[in-house]
């Protein structure tokens, strides 16, 4: 984030009711401390009707604060399958790019332990690896490529909904509940609804979201393990390629071993996030059992084997697709491949 550490925050509010107590929240904060105010925005998705609506009452909530808010429009066709997925991704879009602009380094987020422990059991469900089981980090990068500079706090991993809703009451603040809430068409609604069930059984939320913080703590740990297999088993190459050393993966412990190879994928494809389990995990199996044949493809990236004059190198992971010009992705290998 250099260039930006001295600039402004931004909060992103939905008009939801934890959004809304983040927005009161780090309100109250800057005041108290002589701070700049946070800078409230706002999307308009335009998924259905009234959404514009919504965009200005949270409009008008902010300003009865004394913050600033900008309204963020998402324009064009929308998706008819994955809705939930894509209209993520169009938020995070529009919210970097205007904070790109106005050169805004971190948005705060309203995502609390409900949110925690919903994610937990979501990537269970999906069978994703200790990385998704450790839950969201209370600092991350930007969920969407294109952003290295910006990144995401949240600061109410820690505060359940009801406490959050129960904040708002006292400072007498609406909230809007959005229909798409109690959708059961969506995996993250069908999971709320299963938690009672869960809490019937001993499954507290927190004791999930105590689970997952167990798990990011191994998680760290296992980084350092991993940063040194790297060194070993990488090297960088030319056109954003990194040079991998098939036999020193396979020496590895396997869940470091998987989590190098994530590593790599990350870095050469230019992603933020990590292929999904049970991907990386084929894609694993064939490299450290010699199985690749002609080569594969994942999460933007293609391994071509080598040939031995390249040993102890004996996989090359390029990029899928051609770089586009001007592209503010970059800088990936030199992060993960320390040299």
């Amino acid at each position: 984030m250099a260039g930006y550490a001295g600039s402004p925050w931004a909060v992103a509010v939905s008009g939801g009711g934890d959004s809304l107590a983040l927005m009161h929240l780090l309100q109250g904060f800057a005041k108290a401390r002589g701070l700049p105010a946070p800078i409230v925005l706002t999307v308009d998705h335009g998924l259905r009707a009234g959404s514009a609506q919504e965009a200005k009452k949270v409009v008008a909530w902010a300003k009865k604060a004394g913050l600033k808010a900008h309204v963020l429009a998402w324009r064009g066709t929308k998706p008819k399958t994955g809705i939930e997925a894509q209209a993520r991704q169009a938020r995070y879009r529009l919210m970097g790019d205007w904070m790109k602009k106005n050169k805004i380094a971190t948005l705060f987020v309203g995502h609390n332990l409900d949110d925690q422990v919903e994610t937990f059991l979501l990537r269970l469900a999906r069978g994703s690896g200790l990385d998704g089981l450790s839950g969201m980090a209370a600092r991350a990068p930007w969920p969407v490529p294109g952003f290295a500079q910006l990144g995401l706090a949240r600061p109410m991993l820690g505060l359940s909904r009801d406490q959050l809703r129960a904040y708002l009451s006292s400072l007498d603040q609406a909230w809007l509940d959005d229909p798409m809430n109690e959708d059961a068409g969506f995996d993250r609604v069908k999971i709320r609804k299963a938690r009672d069930a869960l809490s019937q059984a001993g499954l507290l939320p927190s004791r999930i979201a105590a689970a997952a913080a167990h798990l990011a703590r191994a998680r760290e740990s296992l980084e350092v393990m991993t940063q040194a297999v790297l060194l070993r088993a990488a090297r960088n190459a030319a056109a954003g390629g990194i040079l991998l050393d098939a036999s020193a993966l396979a020496a590895a412990p396997r869940e470091v071993g998987l989590r190098s190879l994530a590593s790599v994928l990350m870095a050469v494809g230019q992603e933020p996030y990590r292929p999904r389990f049970e991907s990386l995990e084929r894609l694993f199996d064939r490299i450290v059992r010699l199985e690749l044949g002609g080569g594969a493809t994942l999460h933007g990236c293609q391994l071509r084997p080598l040939p031995k004059t390249s040993a102890p190198f004996n996989l090359a992971v390029v990029p899928e697709k051609p770089r586009k010009t001007g592209s503010s992705k970059g800088g990936g290998v030199a992060k993960k491949i320390r040299q």
